[in-house]
């Protein structure tokens, strides 16, 4: 693992304690609106991909003296699925060849600042190395949905492009 992805990671797991205002009713109530929200704003949803409002369906939920995802049905009915998740490509490497990257919901605003919580993000790991590209990219593969995850909450594997030419409402 290199530097880079090392940092990500780290940052993701310190995102996730803080970033439950995400699942806060109460951050709802004050007008911003969510990364789900938001992307449904930027991208068009398209037939046959995940939309990020379902993926948006997971609560924190205390078991013992842990703090684990809650997710909705229809979030674990994709579980072990091969599916369509359209987003941000987010690298988590240097090159302009991406084997494993995040994709988010929304666009990022900076280079090294995640863009949402972990409900709007998926780690990818491709099947061959993919272009980097600043526009919204389509990828098919196989999703999982982390249970156990610390920070992390969904995974694409065996990832390959559809469409790299999505246009932005």
């Amino acid at each position: 693992m290199n530097r880079l992805t090392t940092l990500l990671l780290a940052a993701i797991v310190v995102i996730v304690p803080s970033s439950s205002r995400a699942f806060d009713p109460k951050m709802a109530a004050s007008g911003l609106p969510s990364a789900s929200s938001y992307s449904a704003s930027i991208l068009h949803e398209l037939s046959g991909v995940v939309s990020w409002r379902t993926l948006a369906q997971v609560e924190p939920e205390v078991r013992g003296d842990r703090m684990v995802p809650k997710f909705s049905d229809a979030i674990l009915s994709l579980d072990r699925q091969r599916v369509r998740i359209q987003g941000f490509m987010l690298p988590m490497d240097v090159g302009l060849q991406q084997g494993h990257f995040l994709v988010s919901a929304v666009p990022p605003h900076c280079p090294f600042c995640l863009p949402a919580g972990p409900e709007a993000l998926v780690e990818v790991l491709a099947k061959n190395p993919i272009p980097f590209a600043m526009e919204p990219v389509v990828l098919y593969g196989k999703f999982s949905v982390m249970r156990d995850s610390a920070g992390i909450l969904y995974r694409l594997t065996e990832a390959e492009p559809i469409d790299n030419k999505i246009k932005l409402k």
